[in-house]
């Protein structure tokens, strides 16, 4: 057990660089023609080129390149005109061929930023390259002995997107991360599918003497499969090293596997270098070359970014950071919201609240995207319409919801065919609340007699009489006038 010394803690200042891998979800694979699918039967999606049999050639997919610009784009990168392809040399049984093609000397994208809002505040963290490579295979491990090689996800497309070591705590880590996922969802080059292993990251944690600019000896995480598994790790890792340094021990470069479960780090080899994996150029492709006239036809592809649109909803709608952020965090809950004020029939604010409460109660019980729902914009302010002109009641309302979802029925049609149109004539309520108190004089008794709770029952029987219909606050404001 590792103890959280705040004193040792504070003389330390944690330095963390991530590196980010996201499959990108074209149709096939980087360098043939097997489709670019997740799941299937072991084994069944692979072909000699990402087998790396004898005699094959590989083929670059054009339109890794175009998500691998749009990717750099979006994180103010520069996008070379022209970069290359280099093997990465090691062996490990997932890897068929033996080496990996990547890009080492001259990537497509580099020296960019992201700006991320970590405790309140902006921090810019700088993108040192961002460049394709093949995935490799998965090792399914049966027992202790023994382990199964499933080469499926062999050739599948990646990016890696390689930041600096400019961040100091797992706040900004997580920020960081969850501003790369949102980015790569909204230009649509990574769906990002955790549980399918969309996207995944290498953690390098090192620690320096506060006030100084001299790097320590770093050590890397791998087989970090969630950003909150990233966070813990972070975590362990700086008080592991913190233990090791108040020790006058030394801090060794080391690759380390991340335990979830055991919520420890494990090493796995160390000293690990470039020139470790031997680079050199890839024989078998040409250079990748761009021209600033494409790179300018995918600028224009890019839609308004999440922080952009963050700050948005906050200066144009007054929206709170964390509503702003919950919208924007989903591209489906964005466009929905977005559409919906578009048509100028209900109020941002009254549309969020919607979003972020009924539909996303029902997302949560069902586990549907909003894609899956058949709600669009015109359904949604139909309804809220109806609700705020008090044609019918809140919790009407979310009934006509529920119906739409299962059914994709106009809203207006669900109130028609189910008789939800709120009863708002004071007359026909006044005869039902004379009825109701005649049939129950002790309720009027106890309400006199200051039994607030007696009311909430008249109120109750004067809606079951109206069968639901009834306005609740013109009936309460009628009940107590006669009363």
């Amino acid at each position: 057990m590792i103890e959280d010394n705040e004193e040792h803690i504070n003389e330390y200042e944690p330095v963390i660089g991530l590196e980010v891998h996201a499959e990108l979800s074209t149709k096939t694979k980087i360098y043939c023609s097997c489709r670019n699918v997740f799941g299937g039967s072991p084994n069944t999606n692979v072909c000699p080129i990402c087998m790396g049999l004898p005699g094959t050639l590989p083929s670059l997919n054009k339109k890794v390149v175009e998500y691998a610009v749009k990717a750099g784009i979006a994180m103010n990168c520069h996008i070379n005109n022209i970069s290359g392809h280099d093997r990465k040399n090691y062996f490990y049984p997932d890897l068929p061929k033996a080496y990996q093609i990547s890009q080492w000397e001259t990537p497509i994208c580099e020296n960019g930023y992201l700006d991320i809002v970590s405790d309140g505040r902006i921090k810019r963290i700088g993108i040192n390259r961002i460049h394709i490579e093949e995935d490799a295979g998965k090792l399914l491990h049966e027992s202790e002995k023994n382990s199964l090689a499933d080469f499926n996800r062999c050739g599948v497309p990646l990016i890696e997107i390689v930041s600096e070591p400019d961040m100091n705590n797992s706040s900004q880590a997580k920020a960081y991360l969850e501003t790369i996922k949102m980015i790569l969802q909204y230009i649509g080059v990574s769906d990002c599918k955790m549980q399918e292993g969309s996207i995944r990251c290498d953690v390098n944690v090192s620690l320096r003497k506060k006030g100084s600019n001299k790097l320590g000896t770093r050590c890397e995480l791998k087989n970090v499969n969630s950003f909150s598994s990233a966070i813990r790790g972070i975590e362990y890792e700086i008080l592991r090293q913190t233990k090791i340094l108040k020790s006058r021990g030394n801090i060794k470069q080391e690759t380390r596997r991340w335990d979830d479960a055991i919520g420890k780090s494990i090493i796995m080899r160390t000293k690990e270098n470039a020139n470790d994996y031997r680079y050199f150029p890839e024989p078998d492709l040409k250079a990748i070359v761009i021209s600033d006239y494409e790179i300018e036809k995918l600028k224009e592809t890019i839609p308004e970014l999440p922080n952009t649109k963050i700050w948005r909803y906050i200066n144009e709608y007054g929206f709170s950071q964390i509503d702003a952020e919950i919208i924007v965090e989903s591209t489906e809950r964005a466009e929905l919201f977005d559409k919906s004020v578009k048509l100028d029939i209900c109020k941002p604010k009254t549309i969020c609240n919607w979003i972020l409460s009924d539909i996303a109660k029902i997302q949560n019980e069902t586990g549907l995207a909003i894609s899956d729902m058949n709600i669009t914009a015109d359904k949604l302010c139909t309804l809220i319409s109806e609700v705020e002109k008090g044609n019918i009641s809140n919790t009407a309302g979310k009934t006509v919801l529920s119906i739409i979802v299962k059914s994709g029925k106009d809203p207006l049609d669900i109130i028609k065919e189910n008789n939800m149109a709120q009863n708002s004539d004071r007359e026909s309520l006044r005869c039902i609340v004379r009825k109701v108190l005649l049939e129950n004089p002790k309720s009027v008794n106890d309400y006199k007699n200051g039994k607030e709770k007696a009311l909430g029952f008249i109120v109750g029987k004067c809606m079951q009489k109206s069968k639901g219909t009834a306005n609740p606050s013109m009936l309460k404001e009628i009940i107590l006038s006669e009363i």
